[in-house]
């Protein structure tokens, strides 16, 4: 016999309260560690009031400096190339990817992949036609594949 006048729910629809506490109970936390990970980037650390702003471009790039000479050898090259095909053309970053490949075999494993990036990077600096027209028979045609994904 019920003595409760309510209408009782079943275990599987709990309402509305229960899917926004899940909501936040998974939102909450990733919120509270990135404000608190900006505050720390700018609390004065260094004691100098000149430096009382201390961003996150700035820590980026003391960690960057700091870790270069860490990088994999691979990583310094695609930067280097896709900094080359920004201030030249695809061309000429494709004629010294060869290049170093041929001068350091351990770096031909990573070939297809670094092609594939300045081929991707080529579409968004000159639009996929003219991107296309820098293609050569590198890496197994990596460069025009990666022209082919950024594009389609």
């Amino acid at each position: 016999m019920k003595h409760s006048t309510t209408q009782q729910t079943r275990r599987g629809h709990r309402g509305p309260a229960r899917r926004i506490g899940r909501s936040l109970a998974l939102v909450l936390p990733v919120v509270l560690v990135l404000s608190g990970t900006l505050a720390v980037t700018r609390v004065n650390w260094s004691g100098n009031p000149s430096d009382s702003v201390l961003t996150a471009t700035d820590v980026t790039r003391a960690v960057d400096a700091k870790n270069s000479a860490r990088r994999a050898p691979q990583d310094v090259l695609r930067d280097q190339l896709l900094t080359e095909l920004q201030q030249k053309d695809p061309g000429i970053a494709l004629t010294h990817l060869q290049q170093v490949v041929n001068d350091k075999p351990s770096l031909a494993k990573h070939c297809v992949a670094i092609a594939r990036a300045l081929g991707r990077a080529a579409v968004r600096i000159y639009g996929p036609t003219r991107a296309q027209s820098f293609a050569r028979p590198i890496c197994d045609t990596s460069y025009a594949a990666g022209v082919l994904t950024a594009h389609g």
